[in-house]
């Protein structure tokens, strides 16, 4: 068997798995939808469904890896009894992986376009929505500016991690992180000084009935579960290859805790970023449930940076950070994706970073070009990028889930006493044991209840 590499501290433990769940949906979708959702009712009930709902998920999720010490691609198959077949799951974990990075690349490079146009003051010049609408409409047309940023995107990331878990991951995720979370900071005091940043923090933070009674209870709990449940990157074991590489020192449910609370945090600073900023330069408005999406950054919330003082210092330092959360998450599923070839093959790092550097440079073709040239495919209302999230988002994460939480509480699965044995190893938070119902029985039907209501 070969030596599995390690971390060299915990710090850098936790801020690669927290840079593997922190990604763009917590910057942008999480206020947006606690903006369409009615405010602090929405962020309360989600916090509740994270504890509820992710928590247990993720411990399972870093109980496999670090039991098995492999990846999604042979977990399974170390863990599970003989003639089982909970180890055919690698399918969907490794078809997952790729599958998100084929859109989130795309992504990220519009992130380092946006810090570019700022950097250089040329998107200044554009004051109103429609007109940065305009703008974006004429870069997700531009294919060859597209392929261009991608393809520097997926060779930097993949030659990160050729250069070794501690020497290339840990050391280069664990400087964004830190330059993300400070540069988060510094965004919320400043928005926090506007002129009608009051009114944004009640909205956001005093809880009230009102979206009851606009929305309906129901729909304000089944999106803050959503929310949720998609915010981790929880099914596909993109976590679990980081519990392979840590200590028996420490049990998991702590370290899922702190991982869970960085990745709240973002959010919530998030939102400390947007709605002082929304209520004094957009009039309260931030966006409707029927227009989630990135396009928000670069329209509405790009205006709103036009209009402050030291706007342009706004946007960079915004783009930087937006730019950081995309890149730890592609470095953190690109360090999955290695594994699985580094469990499955007797190749090195560098040899699997070439290969999969023009795999993954073909793949993203079909997200980049579906804006021009193939701007036609559609299944219903969706586009190739929409189509590939809603294939990641709404059926791979939840099942995946569905099948961590079987196999570890099931007697046909890996078993309740392994996994609780091995969440338990070491020092710090327990997981209860009374909550053994909670996850063998209540848990599995929560997560259909998400799988079907993202379907339909």
């Amino acid at each position: 068997m070969k030596q599995r590499e390690k971390f060299s501290s915990r710090l850098g433990f936790i801020l690669i798995s927290a840079g593997c769940s922190i990604g763009l949906g917590n910057v942008y979708r999480f206020p947006i939808m606690t903006g369409a959702y009615g405010g602090a009712l929405f962020v309360l009930i989600y916090i509740a469904f994270l504890l509820l709902l992710g928590l247990p998920v993720m411990t399972m999720e870093l109980s496999v890896g670090r039991a098995s010490q492999r990846s999604i691609a042979t977990s399974f198959d170390v863990l599970e009894k003989p003639g089982q077949k909970w180890h055919w799951l690698k399918f969907l974990g490794i078809g997952g992986n790729y599958l998100l990075m084929m859109f989130y690349t795309v992504i990220s490079c519009w992130m380092i376009i946006y810090f570019f146009k700022y950097a250089n003051g040329s998107i200044m010049q554009y004051a109103t929505a429609e007109e940065l609408g305009n703008v974006f409409g004429t870069i997700v047309n531009s294919p060859f500016l597209l392929t261009g940023t991608t393809f520097a995107v997926i060779i930097l990331c993949f030659g990160i991690c050729s250069l070794g878990l501690q020497k290339g991951v840990e050391r280069i995720t664990k400087v964004m992180m830190i330059a993300l979370l400070g540069l988060m900071v510094l965004l919320a005091i400043y928005a926090c000084t506007l002129s009608n940043a009051a009114e944004g923090l009640r909205f956001y933070l005093i809880p009230s009935t009102q979206p009851i009674k606009d929305y309906g209870i129901w729909t304000v709990i089944t999106a803050a579960m959503g929310q949720a449940f998609f915010t981790l990157s929880i099914g596909i074991g993109s976590i679990a290859i980081f519990g392979s590489y840590i200590k028996k020192d420490r049990r998991l449910t702590g370290e899922a805790i702190t991982i869970m609370s960085l990745d709240t945090f973002v959010a919530i600073t998030s939102g400390l970023i947007v709605f002082p900023a929304c209520f004094t330069y957009n009039n309260g408005v931030t966006a409707d449930a029927s227009t989630v999406g990135a396009s928000f950054l670069f329209t509405t919330l790009s205006s709103i940076f036009n209009a402050m003082p030291f706007g342009r210092i706004v946007g960079i330092f915004f783009f930087i950070f937006m730019t950081f959360a995309a890149l730890s998450t592609v470095i953190a599923v690109f360090e999955n994706i290695m594994s699985f070839w580094l469990d499955l093959t007797n190749l090195n790092r560098k040899q699997v970073a070439i290969i999969n550097i023009f795999l993954v440079m073909v793949l993203s073709l079909p997200c980049i070009l579906g804006f021009s040239v193939l701007s036609d495919i559609h299944i219903g209302d969706k586009g190739i990028m929409d189509i590939e999230d809603f294939l990641v988002s709404n059926i791979a994460l939840p099942i995946g889930s569905l099948f961590y939480v079987l196999f570890c509480t099931s007697r046909y699965g890996w078993s309740w006493k392994n996994y609780f044995d091995e969440v338990n190893t070491g020092k710090g938070i327990r997981f209860p044991k009374w909550l053994r119902p909670y996850v063998t029985y209540v848990l599995p039907l929560i997560i259909i209840a998400v799988l079907v209501m993202s379907l339909f």
